[in-house]
This record gives structure tokens, C-alpha cells and sequence, in this order.
């Protein structure tokens, strides 16, 4: 997480409490499943030969984990694992990808979580660069899980500027769909305007799915262009105040009205 991710240390081994092994998960996944570490991250201790499989050192982030039996050491892992169980939302700011680490060196959303005293923690679901507003992260995949079912997932709710001004027929559009490429209708739950100038208007549109970059093409198919795209809200949990760049802990009402919280074992 940024300056603060824990780096094992070669001095020490502690074992990764309640990290087994289950049926066709690779090893790095197994650490990232558990809230160590990111994927990337434990691929790269894998290498480096810090982790340990039932006493033997395995340099395979693929190493596959057969029998559920098998024990995980990570050197010099924090003496509590896995760590408490944490729910972030974030006010991302434009200009940031969603991802921990970016080949092409761009900023990060982690940027915004420099320097604060949290565990690692993944984003639930995306945003694209050129999106702002409410993103989660967390270190409960179940609940992330739960979060992103696309039957059972809470909606969410964007304020998206436009180039023109909307007339009813793209409204219904929007919501009646178009064919996807992948497979499917893009479409909306619900458009309506917000406000409309003499030359372009907010919209606020509501999805009860999540395909990627789903707004940008159900517009682009209607041939309009998104200038501002911002996400104001997941269910019942709202962007509110919340300034550009800042983030907060979520308390136990808003999780559980994204989904029921799962708890780290004793």
C-alpha cells in the first residue's frame, strides 16, 4: 500500500494464519486471497524465495495448492495474519488508474493512499483514468465479491456531462440498450437530466451491472461524447463531501448495506 506495504524481512518466518492451500489456486493468489499482499506482490516474493510451502521454498507463483492441507510461511510476515478485515472508500481523482502497479509508470489511485496507516487493500471494481469520484477498496475478497455480483450487487449511480442537450428519445435509448460486442445489451437502469446549458447537460445515469467502460460506450453508440464521467454513489453509500484525492473508513452500516462483511478468524 504505497510507502506502507510490509516487506518480508529474511530474518524471521511466521506462518500466514489460516492460508491453506484450495483446489486449482496458484500460490501467489492464495497470498493475495488472504489480504497479504497484492497479486504482484507475492508473485515477486515467490521469486525472491521468501515463501515456504509445508518447510520447502517455492519460487512458482503458480505453484498449485492441490490438497488444502499444505502450510504457507511467509519470512517475516506480520505477527498478526491475516490482517483485520478493512473498507475504504476513496474520492478518486481524474488522471489516476485503477491498478497497484502501472507498466507505463502513470500514476496510481494508490497515490491517495500514501502514508496512511491501512493494510493492503484492492479496489472493488474500477474506475477508468479518466473518471473521478467514489471507489472501494478493501482486503475482504468475499465481500468484495458481493459487492460486484452482477444479479445481487448494489447499482451505481454517475453524474455524466455531455456535449449536447438530451431529448427523450436518447433517454430511452439509453435505457433500452444497444448490442455489445462481448456479447449482450450495454444499457442503463434509469437516465435522466440533471441540468442542461445552452450547449451540453448532466445526465444521471444508474447501471445495475459493471462492463467495462460501459457508460463511454453505450453514449459513444448514440454518437455522444462524455466530457466529465463521475461516480456519486454504490447503493446506498453516498460520495458526499468527501474532497477530491481523500479517502475514509467505512463504518459497519454502509458495509453491510453493500453486502454482509465477512470477519478474519480468531
Amino acid at each position: 500500500m504505497g510507502g506502507k506495504t510490509s516487506r518480508p524481512a529474511a530474518s524471521s518466518t511466521r506462518p500466514a494464519s489460516g492460508v491453506r492451500g484450495t483446489p486449482r489456486h496458484g500460490l501467489a493468489r492464495v497470498l493475495s486471497k488472504a489480504g497479504l499482499c497484492s497479486r504482484t506482490e507475492a508473485a515477486t516474493w515467490i521469486r525472491e524465495g521468501r515463501v515456504r510451502v509445508d518447510g520447502q521454498v517455492v519460487r512458482d507463483p503458480e505453484f498449485p495448492l492441490h490438497d488444502g492441507m499444505r502450510r504457507v510461511r511467509v519470512e517475516g510476515a506480520a505477527a498478526a495474519l491475516p490482517p483485520e478485515r478493512c473498507y475504504v472508500m476513496l474520492n478518486k481523482p481524474r488522471g489516476l488508474v485503477t491498478t497497484t502497479r502501472d507498466e507505463r509508470g502513470r500514476d496510481t489511485v494508490y497515490r491517495c493512499l500514501d502514508d496512511a496507516a491501512l493494510p493492503w487493500l484492492a479496489p472493488v471494481g474500477r474506475l477508468d483514468k479518466a473518471s473521478e469520484g467514489l471507489l472501494l477498496f478493501s482486503n475482504d475478497p468475499a465481500w468484495a465479491a458481493a459487492v460486484l455480483d452482477p444479479d445481487r450487487g448494489p447499482d451505481k449511480t454517475y453524474h455524466v456531462q455531455i456535449d449536447r442537450i438530451p431529448d427523450e428519445a436518447l433517454l430511452l435509448g439509453l435505457c433500452e440498450g444497444v448490442p455489445d460486442d462481448a456479447g449482450g445489451r450495454l444499457r442503463a437502469k434509469s437516465a435522466a437530466i440533471l441540468r442542461a446549458g445552452t450547449r451540453n447537460a448532466w445526465l444521471q445515469i444508474v447501471l445495475d451491472e459493471g462492463r467495462n467502460r460501459q457508460i463511454r460506450r453505450l453514449l459513444a453508440a448514440f454518437d455522444v461524447q462524455v466530457l466529465r464521467l463521475v461516480r456519486v454513489a454504490i447503493g446506498g453509500v453516498v460520495l458526499g463531501t468527501l474532497a477530491k484525492g481523500a479517502w475514509r473508513v467505512l463504518d459497519e452500516a454502509e458495509c453491510r448495506a453493500l453486502a454482509p462483511p465477512t470477519r478474519s478468524a480468531p
